[in-house]
């Protein structure tokens, strides 16, 4: 197993929509930037060896792309994970002191990555992209909070669109073509989450939230 210690430069996830809904989701963002899937029931996965042979089935040689029906059916195989904490616990390594840490736990053949977060007491990412990646992330302990951010303009602060707490369980997608978001941990104590990266990327910017800047 590798394990990444971040510069405040990584990180990701979006929006809290429930995925065992048989209907349309409600989807807050505006239609011209993301599409709505329809969430349908997943056998559960019990194991992570069984998740990453379930999605490289899934996505294949091309990851996860911008086809909403591979989009929608990873979504549902994140939700569909079950493995209690002996199962990923391994993965979850936190080093004292950083604000979260990043744990590899599978390359995706190149294709995606799967990283294991783990996020410190009252700690908080910067405002941030995804330097062009399809970011998919299941909550597996804690809660989280995530803040959705219109694109600066110019000498022009990060404009907070909207805020929602994600809770055990919640699966969430972000892309660029969102926005930008700041995620964090409001809990006395930690908290894990699982996210796929496709394509996977090493840094992606942060943005100053008083001027909009460039960190």
């Amino acid at each position: 197993m590798q394990d990444f210690v971040p510069s405040t430069a990584s990180v990701a996830l979006q929006e809290c929509i429930p995925c065992t809904s048989a209907e349309p989701v409600q989807d807050t963002t505006p239609s011209t930037t993301r599409a709505t899937f329809v969430q349908d029931p997943c056998p559960s996965i019990h194991t992570m060896s069984d998740l990453i042979a379930q999605l490289n089935t899934c996505m294949g040689d091309t990851g996860l792309g911008t086809d909403p029906h591979t989009v929608r059916l990873v979504r549902q195989l994140m939700h569909s994970y079950t493995g209690t904490n002996s199962d990923w616990s391994q993965y979850a390594i936190y080093k004292p002191g950083t604000r979260y840490t990043r744990n590899l736990v599978d390359d995706g053949n190149g294709k995606y990555n799967l990283l294991m977060l783990v996020w410190g007491a009252d700690q908080e990412s910067p405002i941030h992209d995804h330097a062009n990646s399809h970011c998919m992330m299941r909550l597996l302990e804690g809660r989280l909070d995530e803040a959705l951010y219109k694109w600066p303009s110019q000498n022009e602060a990060p404009r907070l669109v909207c805020t929602r707490p994600l809770r055990e369980e919640s699966v969430a997608y972000m892309h660029d073509r969102i926005g930008l978001h700041r995620i964090s941990n409001p809990e006395a104590h930690r908290a894990v989450s699982l996210h796929l990266y496709s394509p996977p990327y090493d840094m992606c910017k942060t943005f100053d939230a008083r001027t909009g800047h460039v960190e």
